[in-house]
């Protein structure tokens, strides 16, 4: 995990918007309507705007660096592409907190509406062109950039789990295990190429009111208690510094009154083997709780990498709010176990932009210049 003894280090949590053409060929490939000339044109425009989105991060002040999710069509749903089995209709599903405002939720989901395919046979992974293809670009775009580090993204089982209907296993557990097998090839290839593997698990936080039913919390703390055990087997050959996982309640706009408490699901989430853990620490639903680290015992090699920038509201934040709750985390755990990001991605899915792009990379920048701010006083601090 890449840590620094001279400034508090900033990185985002993956997605970032895509240019339009290219977000509009994704969702276009997506929905069997791109056509051939499009469709053999897409790689490239793939290479170019993962070299576009590399260099605005670097001029935005990002230290630990990815591709954007640009050649994703949204941060779960992509791996239909990768792997087998993925062949019926998912009836879809319910988020019960936009389903209190219905007319609300019209509105606030505009433009988003990925396929989501049913598991109808025996999942396999099938997709390591399509990932080396992921490497590779960001390999290239980096090079001589001057970041300091490289992330990759890759799904949780148990978010897959969440969008892509279980049609064919026998339970859910036999499911997200299946899952998880086929997934672990992916999440090995990140690592052995020497990038950061991010894991991407919002069911830990969000599978609660973003499911079937909504959960009460005994059986939500069962259902990721188990999505734990999976990811951890999943992840047995990576050594846990190699990995950060992320998890969030829904990056939405929506009341979010249904979330469960930090308080209620962190024991269980420490028990996840990795490096660094990414969450929601800016949104008024959540912004409160970096209390809870106060009264919790944290594993001395955790790193924790709080959101510190709202990415569901147009208002770019005061650089002195963000050193301010940079500040807070760095109390606790030290100035050398923070991270500073976002709270989640800008554009989850390529026909979802969350806030304007410019606006996105207005916030990235607010973001590199509270950890400037936050940094000079923490290091002063010390040195008095």
């Amino acid at each position: 995990m890449q840590t620094s003894d001279e400034k508090i280090l900033t990185t985002h949590v993956g997605s970032l918007p895509r240019p339009r053409q290219l977000a509009e060929a994704m969702v276009a490939r997506d929905r069997g309507q791109l056509g051939a000339a499009p469709l053999e044109a897409l790689p490239q425009q793939v290479r170019d705007a993962v070299e576009e989105i590399v260099k605005q991060q670097v001029a935005a002040g990002i230290d630990v660096v990815n591709d954007g999710e640009a050649s994703k069509i949204g941060y779960s749903t992509y791996v239909r592409e990768r792997l087998t089995g993925f062949e019926g209709k998912g009836e879809g599903l319910t988020i019960w907190d936009l389903h209190d405002v219905p007319e609300f939720a019209e509105r606030a989901l505009k433009g988003l509406d990925p396929a989501t395919p049913a598991c109808t046979g025996p999942i396999a992974y099938k997709g390591q062109a399509a990932l080396d293809e992921d490497i590779a670009n960001l390999k290239a775009a980096t090079a001589g950039s001057g970041a300091t580090g490289m992330f990759m993204t890759a799904a949780a089982p148990g978010v897959i789990g969440i969008y892509l209907e279980n049609q064919h296993y026998a339970s859910d557990e036999e499911y997200w295990a299946a899952i998880a097998e086929a997934m672990r090839v992916e999440y090995e290839g990140i690592a052995r190429a020497g990038l950061m593997l991010q894991i991407d698990a919002p069911d830990l936080a969000m599978g609660r009111h973003v499911n079937k039913k909504l959960l009460d919390l005994a059986d939500f703390r069962r259902e990721i208690e188990q999505r734990i055990e999976i990811l951890n087997h999943a992840c047995r050959n990576i050594a846990p510094e190699k990995i950060r996982l992320h998890l969030c309640w829904g990056n939405y706009h929506g009341p979010h009154h249904h979330d469960a408490d930090l308080a209620d699901i962190v024991d269980i989430i420490l028990k996840a083997k990795v490096g660094a853990l990414s969450f929601e620490g800016a949104n008024p639903r959540h912004q409160h709780e970096w209390r809870v680290w106060e009264d919790r015992k944290i594993p001395e090699n955790l790193i924790l990498i709080p959101g510190v920038i709202d990415t569901c509201t147009s208002y770019v934040e005061h650089p002195q709010l963000v050193a301010d709750r940079i500040e807070r985390f760095a109390g606790i755990v030290g100035r050398d176990r923070v991270i500073a990001s976002t709270d989640c991605g800008f554009a989850n899915f390529a026909s979802y932009e969350i806030v304007d792009p410019k606006i996105a990379w207005m916030k990235l920048a607010a973001l590199s210049e509270g950890a400037a701010l936050a940094s000079r006083k923490l290091w002063r601090r010390s040195a008095a």
